[in-house]
């Protein structure tokens, strides 16, 4: 699947109005095995306050990395993390985790979907951090951006902030 039909530079209306960021599409009933692990990952928030939840970014992060004109975003994990979630998964979703490549970074993480585009966007750094990734999961396939903001006005899909991690 081209994964560029799956990112866009945009903002949610009903999330945040005013901001331009990353946005990236994962479908839980994705062929791809990377991709429905990142939606393993989406189920292991931990509560702050009442009902909110939150993904620390040892479970899933992304890096940014431009090259030319191209903007590229990586979703990361720590493999012993997502090992241990993926224990309660078919082993054929297993089998496929020690085939995911190794960030070069840092070898304890693996690149579980990489994703890019065309853009003049340069994702705003504050403190050094760069701006997070918003992540809508849902179910059925490729959707454009609007579809994907009226599942999640009609809370048939979720969305998910991951902290993004300065480049190596």
């Amino acid at each position: 699947m081209d994964g560029t039909a799956r990112m866009w530079i945009g903002s949610i209306p009903s999330f945040d109005p005013d901001g331009q960021g990353v946005v990236l599409a994962v479908d839980q009933a994705s062929s791809d095995p990377a991709e429905r692990m990142v939606c393993v990952l989406l189920n292991r928030g931990h509560e702050g306050e009442e009902g909110v939840f939150y993904l620390l970014p040892h479970d899933l992060s992304a890096r940014y990395e431009r090259t030319g004109e191209r903007l590229r975003v990586s979703l990361l994990a720590r493999w012993d993390v997502l090992a241990d979630d993926l224990k309660s998964h078919p082993a054929a979703l297993r089998a496929h985790l020690a085939g995911l490549p190794r960030d070069p970074g840092h070898d304890d993480r693996v690149v579980l979907v990489r994703r890019e585009t065309v853009t003049d966007f340069v994702p705003p750094e504050h403190d050094g951090i760069p701006q997070s990734v918003v992540l809508i999961d849902h179910v059925g396939g490729p959707v454009g951006l609007a579809e994907l903001v009226g599942l999640f006005d009609a809370q048939e899909s979720g969305i998910t902030v991951v902290a993004a991690t300065p480049g190596h």
